[in-house]
């Protein structure tokens, strides 16, 4: 099964704190679950500065610079993980190093009915 992880931080603290992981830690990371087989993709974002959020209510589309909402941590990337189970998935995620200083929510990928 998929699932989602999605890397939250505090964009002004992640790479600040003592415990802060570097980029190559976090690509070390995804290499060793794309050698396990349990990579599908993974990306790390640019700032939330850089994002637009496109809404289209009664078919007008409204473009707006920055994210969705204003919230103390920001997602800042994520892994496409395959899982057996939504506990093997919860182990992949405590090891995403960014854990250390922020969170990491875990969805599983849902398959659409088409």
């Amino acid at each position: 099964m998929k699932y989602l992880c999605l890397v939250y931080s505090d964009e002004n603290e992640l790479h600040s704190l003592p415990d802060s992981p570097e980029d190559t830690e976090c690509y070390a990371y995804a290499q060793s679950l794309g050698e396990s087989g349990h990579l599908v993709a993974g990306e790390a974002l640019e700032p939330v500065s850089t994002a637009t959020t496109v809404r289209v209510r009664g078919g007008q589309v409204s473009i707006t610079d920055g994210p969705f909402a204003e919230t103390k941590e920001q997602l800042a990337g994520f892994y496409m993980i395959e899982a057996k189970d939504l506990n093997e998935a919860l182990r992949i995620a405590a090891d995403i190093p960014p854990a250390r200083v922020g969170s990491i929510e875990v969805r599983p990928v849902r398959q659409l009915q088409v």
